[in-house]
């Protein structure tokens, strides 16, 4: 028995307009499988990238589905699916590829181990902009980077959904977020959601303003969205035997390392945590408990309605206009 589904796809590499809305059939869940109803999508830049060819990995052509990110229900189970039941609230664990089992559609077909639980009481576009963001800072900043209370943490492009749920991480951990912005058009609004300094790096030396933040002596931790050359830059920035942690690339350009050893410099993809069941549970802990005692709120930046303004929802992420995470209620 199939199912119908509204899903996005991509048949050529480009920008927004090449992703369409297309009427395809499901088939019902195999051994392992789930079908969950989709409630809502949260983009990442990931997925702009992946449309663009530019992504670390190339879609698979002719046709290529799109999207990490999904809350919604479970429509139904395979043979052999213990952890998931027909009515579950679920969000996608966006730990596959993209091609093969993208997200963006009013239905999808995904492994077991592609879902975990959506946590309690938390509607779907909350959750569509919280799994990403916040796993991605969690396990970039504590996991990976060993954050601790008291750390003094330099977010760059605070204003992405990843640099705003970063900020809250490490506030929540009782360390000081530092954050750059390219303009100060958001300045504001990043002191409202918690950094406790703002440096404009189109009118600000970001190295100098960070060292005179720390009284001359450099963050512990430097979470970098942006790569390219200015990545070794930030090197100078650090104190000593501190850590630097490159996520994003928003630079295209080969990423430099920094010079001022003794510090650690590590690349962080968020497969490193979600890709193994322990780890999911660890970041779905984490989530759960900052969502309930308030310590992590998603920032919405925008919320479309109806998967055909998919192309609208990236041409936005593309304009660097917003602050937080743009959702599709689907």
């Amino acid at each position: 028995m199939t199912t119908s589904a509204r899903t996005v796809l991509f048949h050529e590499l480009g920008g927004p307009d090449v992703l369409t809305v297309e009427e395809i059939e499901l088939p019902a869940p195999g051994p392992g499988e789930v079908l969950v109803r989709v409630e809502a999508l949260g983009l990442n830049r990931a997925e702009a990238l992946f449309r663009a060819g530019t992504y670390y990995y190339r879609p698979t052509l002719p046709a290529s589905r799109n999207g990490y990110e999904a809350a919604g229900e479970v429509e139904a189970a395979g043979a052999g699916v213990t952890a998931f039941a027909a009515g579950d609230p679920v969000l996608s664990a966006a730990n596959f590829e993209l091609s093969a089992h993208g997200v963006y559609g009013d239905r999808v077909l995904l492994p077991e181990s592609a879902l975990v639980p959506r946590p309690a009481g938390v509607d779907a576009v909350t959750g569509a902009a919280a799994w990403m963001t916040y796993t991605t800072a969690y396990g970039a900043l504590v996991e990976r980077a060993g954050l601790v209370p008291g750390h003094q943490v330099l977010i760059t492009g605070a204003s992405s959904g990843v640099g705003s749920a970063a900020i809250q991480v490490v506030r929540r951990a009782g360390a000081v977020p530092i954050v750059t912005t390219r303009t100060g058009a958001k300045r504001r609004r990043l002191l409202e959601l918690g950094a406790e300094h703002v440096i404009v790096s189109a009118d600000e030396d970001v190295v100098k303003e960070a060292r005179r933040l720390t009284g001359g002596r450099g963050v512990d931790i430097v979470l970098d969205a942006i790569g390219g050359a200015g990545f070794a830059e930030l090197g100078g920035a650090v104190v000593q035997d501190g850590t630097l942690v490159s996520y994003g690339w928003l630079d295209e350009r080969p990423i430099l390392l920094p010079r001022q050893w003794p510090l650690t410099v590590h690349g962080y993809a968020n497969i490193a945590l979600t890709g193994t069941a322990e780890g999911r549970h660890r970041a779905a802990h984490h989530l759960a408990s900052g969502l309930a005692d308030g310590t992590l709120r998603p920032v919405l930046g925008e919320v479309f309605d109806g998967l055909d303004r998919i192309r609208d929802a990236h041409r936005l992420m593309e304009s660097n206009r917003h602050t937080g995470k743009i959702v599709v209620r689907v």
